[in-house]
């Protein structure tokens, strides 16, 4: 799906990826789960692209649906996946915190585990190298993405801000869908380690002023991240 001149989607509501696209090649943020590899293949050829053309990875976070296909890229193509040091053991498929009790509902959860299951949910192939993505780094890929610090989701957590796409990308800092309840609109992200943290950190994205606002799980939001920053912080207090 294309959403803008320099932006692509793959995947849905439920767990998404985006490609940067630029002169310079295409720079993949997040990878999903493993079978989104076909999805990958499929935008990539909609583009004009091949996978000669993805110059890196960059992932937001460790977390298993958001890790999919990197190794691959990595692996087999020779693509560099970047990570915050602080979630690379993640990434790597080393342990994570025990998150509290999650508000669910069984229709959502059972569509997002049963997505999770046919795109290859249980077959994720953790990463086994990295390359740094720090706080304040801007890296020598296409689109030159900026790295923010936006821990609380895990403490690796960052958001990448790319100004040619005009997009501020946040895996799960915050999400559009929540996935376990279906419940729709910004609001803070399920399966977080520091909850309160995780709001307190949003406020590092603002002065991006993007457009786009772009998560792992919902609608992607194009109402400007000011506007997604207070309605997730309005949302944690009901």
């Amino acid at each position: 799906m294309r959403l803008g001149p320099h932006l692509h989607r793959i995947g849905n509501d439920i767990v998404a990826v985006y490609l940067v696209d630029t002169p310079d090649g295409v720079t993949v943020i997040d990878a999903g789960l493993a079978g989104q590899w076909r999805d990958l293949l499929a935008e990539l050829t909609g583009m004009g692209r091949t996978l000669s053309d993805v110059k890196g990875v960059i992932l937001t976070h460790g977390d298993g649906d958001h890790v999919g296909f990197a190794e691959r890229l990595r692996r087999d193509h020779g693509v560099p996946v970047y990570v915050h040091p602080g979630d690379a053991a993640r990434a790597k498929g080393g342990p994570k915190p025990a998150n509290g009790r999650q508000s669910m509902k069984l229709g959502a959860t059972l569509g997002f585990a049963a997505y999770s299951l046919r795109k290859g949910g249980m077959r994720t192939a953790y990463l086994t190298e990295t390359v740094d993505a720090n706080d304040g780094d801007t890296l020598d890929l296409p689109g030159a993405p900026r790295i923010i610090g936006l821990p609380g989701h895990s403490e690796g957590s960052i958001a990448i801000h790319v100004p040619i796409a005009d997009a501020v990308f946040v895996g799960d800092g915050l999400t559009t869908r929540h996935v376990l309840t279906g419940k729709t609109g910004p609001q803070p992200a399920p399966f977080t380690d520091e909850p309160e943290r995780a709001i307190a950190s949003l406020r590092a994205i603002l002065p991006t002023g993007a457009t786009w606002v772009l998560h792992g799980h919902g609608t992607p939001w194009n109402a400007g991240v000011a506007a997604a920053v207070t309605a997730v912080e309005k949302a944690a207090r009901v």
